[in-house]
């Protein structure tokens, strides 16, 4: 005689969604309250989807109050839970997704909600913001978006914001996102071969980078440009550049002494003599000059 059978079988997905959606930020049944932001915004939620949901919030709902002598004790934190440095939107959202595997987002929280989606290890948002951000991805955001996608280690949008880059270059050095880049970022950019842009105007741009970290950080033009100096292709430029360089470079030293005289043996021994090959290969967007013919041995 055949045994019972069984099988799990589904209903209608959509109609759970939805329904899970009604307890959004819902007073009803509400049994943690978070106020969020600068303006205190309350939040109300349920502490049992919250902790089947998330490792991160099941760690803040169960842990002992402070002073407690009982490690053992079953009693949770009442809370109002404090998040006074996140936007009620961008939190909302995590809520949002944790109810209903999906979220709603908007190209002005995307990036909170990926830093947010790290904080609370939740892979699945995390990916899901990834792929918003690369395809509303624009000029005026992408420098942001690559900043983020290497603090959290997104391999896959970094190239897509560099590939993105690539395309627009010219557009992307004149936005306030890329006068925000860390050095670090600001160099890896610098040492693309496809970067949509003279290598003049690379210079003037690293130098209104360089001038807005300084007043930043406090530190002086040299010390914070450092780095992505480094990657600038000053032999690339014609003699009548350097010349204009040098002037520029005695009012602010972003650019070293010995790199400038390096550009200039170049011209005067008609090869990239001593000068790292690739900063004498030309990008995609460098204007040819007369003098590039000299260095196509070197970049060979």
């Amino acid at each position: 005689m055949a045994g019972p059978c069984s099988a799990r079988l589904r209903g209608d997905v959509a109609a759970f969604t939805s329904a899970l959606r009604t307890l959004v930020n819902n007073p009803q049944f509400s049994d943690v309250m978070f106020v969020v932001g600068p303006e205190q915004q309350k939040v109300f939620a349920h502490r049992c989807v919250l902790a089947c949901r998330c490792q991160a919030f099941r760690g803040m709902l169960t842990q002992v109050p402070v002073g407690s002598q009982d490690s053992s004790s079953s009693v949770p934190p009442q809370g109002p839970f404090i998040l006074g440095n996140v936007q009620p939107e961008v939190f909302l959202a995590v809520i949002e997704f944790l109810y209903t595997n999906s979220v709603t987002l908007n190209s002005r929280i995307a990036l909170e909600v990926l830093t947010s989606s790290v904080e609370y290890g939740l892979q699945d948002l995390c990916k899901l913001c990834v792929k918003f951000i690369k395809d509303s991805l624009s000029v005026e955001q992408v420098c942001e978006a690559l900043q983020a996608a290497v603090a959290y280690g997104q391999t896959d949008l970094q190239q897509h914001c560099l590939a993105f880059i690539e395309g627009c270059t010219a557009a992307v050095v004149r936005t306030q996102g890329f006068r925000e880049l860390s050095d670090v970022v600001l160099a890896r950019v610098l040492r693309s071969d496809r970067l949509a842009v003279d290598e003049l105007d690379l210079v003037q741009a690293v130098r209104e980078w360089a001038h807005v970290s300084s007043a930043v950080l406090e530190r002086p033009v040299p010390e914070v440009a450092a780095l992505p100096v480094r990657e600038l292709r000053l032999p690339l430029l014609a003699p009548s550049e350097l010349v204009t360089l040098e002037s520029h470079n005695q009012r602010d030293l972003l650019i070293p002494v010995e790199s400038i005289a390096a550009a200039w043996r170049a011209h005067a021994l008609r090869k990239g003599s001593g000068v790292p090959s690739r900063l004498c290969r030309p990008r995609r967007g460098t204007r040819p000059r007369d003098h590039h013919r000299h260095l196509e041995p070197h970049t060979k």
